[in-house]
């Protein structure tokens, strides 16, 4: 039986299960948000925690863990190139806090569709985006059985992402599936080969929070033609667009009436010279209406 072993722990975030346990439940805590039984999946960033552990926990803190039975993962992928989407061939995703295991059955159904590729161990492990999720999953649903359905999302042309969303919509209908969308938002400065700046915004930080501001009030209104029109318009490097993308056509096709709103925004730092660099982080929470 295979394992991801947590590859990130002890650089992205603390092996110490102890200490990790304590920093993730006291975010928890701070953000003073209460879980919602009608909570159906988050948006969260997925940087190293001391970058974005702290906005991660405005989304994790929504979910209540007695209704949920599996949380299906969906993270962009940083170092491999595919313009499809890929399952993990691991039967087990490590994590300092407990041992998640992949539903297999949903697994199964998705392979069966025949529009997935398989991602080597090697590639899996190299991979951040789900795994920063990880340790909040394990916290938050400690003592139950739920289980994961890891997606990475690649590159996909819209059509392709629209592809996806119908495929999984019929998931986020059932109320024990949760969806757990890893993203981070603008990566700002000349390492990252991006500095837009609208000057009457006045300092560039503040040029860079009404850029992101614009793609969440896009995110949202449920609209994936909208964001990729606005993608397409600022070339915001938003890492986790395609997952995004995925996700809003699956809640453009679903039969329930979903709600998306972000609860948090933050810099990783304040840019006011074009020497600067930064990475905003920002967490949202999806509702059922009933």
């Amino acid at each position: 039986m295979a394992c991801r072993e947590a590859s990130h722990a002890g650089s992205w975030y603390t092996d110490n299960a102890e200490e990790l346990a304590q920093e993730l439940d006291q975010w928890l805590r701070s953000s003073g948000l209460p879980k919602l039984t009608n909570a159906r999946a988050v948006i969260a960033p997925h940087a190293g925690y001391e970058f974005s552990g702290r906005c991660a926990a405005y989304a994790f803190a929504n979910i209540d863990p007695e209704r949920v039975q599996r949380v299906f993962l969906l993270g962009p992928s940083h170092h491999h190139y595919t313009r499809k989407c890929a399952l993990s061939t691991a039967s087990i995703y490590k994590t300092p806090l407990g041992d998640l295991p992949i539903d297999r059955e949903v697994y199964d159904e998705l392979r069966a569709s025949g529009r997935f590729e398989d991602m080597d161990l090697s590639i899996d492990e190299a991979e951040h985006s789900m795994e920063m999720h990880l340790p909040y999953l394990a916290k938050v649903f400690q003592g139950t059985s739920v289980k994961i359905v890891p997606i990475m999302v690649g590159a996909c042309p819209p059509d392709t992402e629209a592809a996806y969303g119908r495929l999984l919509a019929k998931y986020i209908d059932d109320p024990t599936n949760f969806f757990s969308i890893s993203s981070d938002f603008c990566h700002w400065g000349s390492r990252f080969g991006y500095q837009y700046h609208e000057k009457n915004r006045g300092p560039i930080y503040k040029s860079i929070e009404a850029l992101d501001q614009s793609g969440m009030d896009i995110i949202e209104s449920g609209n994936p033609d909208a964001f990729q029109e606005y993608l397409r318009e600022f070339e915001n490097t938003i890492c986790g667009r395609h997952p995004i993308g995925v996700f809003l056509h699956m809640l453009k096709h679903c039969t329930t009436r979903m709600r998306i709103k972000f609860v948090q925004y933050e810099q990783s730092s304040q840019c006011k010279s074009m020497r600067d660099s930064s990475v905003s982080y920002a967490s949202a929470v999806v509702t059922a209406l009933t």
